[in-house]
């Protein structure tokens, strides 16, 4: 393939990816609720749920898109998976860490499977932008509880 074509080949193939999340009912696109605020949710757990490991978590998202980090497009952010974290307003101003207690899924991921050992654990979604930054204000879900038996 011809090197100067690569850049608009890769554009079209991430427009055409972007614009196929709109009709999963996991992403809508900006602009599709004009004075709708983007909401961040487990689409799965539920606060307080018992489960098995190991636990699928599946990542709703609406009135916004998935882009994998590193694409600043606007609208558009990917997930992190606090486990047993929280961020303080200091560190919203910085990247998320990337450990066992900051998952990223800077590909673009709307979900995961965790291998997680019994016992009682704090989930939340944080949506970042290209560069890992929670957004100002914040796109995240509400802190739930599980436990693994």
């Amino acid at each position: 393939m011809n090197r100067t074509r690569r850049p608009f080949v890769f554009a079209m193939a991430f427009a055409l990816f972007a614009g196929s999340l709109s009709g999963t009912g996991l992403a809508h696109g900006p602009g599709s609720h004009e004075d709708a605020k983007p909401n961040v949710y487990f689409i799965n757990l539920k606060d307080g749920e018992t489960v098995k490991s190991p636990v699928t978590v599946l990542f709703g998202l609406e009135n916004y898109a998935i882009a994998p980090a590193g694409i600043d497009i606007p609208g558009t952010g990917h997930h992190h998976l606090l486990i047993d974290a929280s961020l303080s307003d200091e560190d919203r101003l910085y990247s998320i860490p990337a450990d066992d207690n900051h998952i990223h899924f800077g590909k673009g991921q709307t979900q995961t499977t965790l291998d997680l050992a019994p016992g009682t654990y704090s989930l939340q979604l944080v949506l970042g932008d290209a560069n890992h930054v929670p957004f100002d204000p914040s796109i995240e879900s509400s802190t739930i509880t599980i436990t693994v038996e």
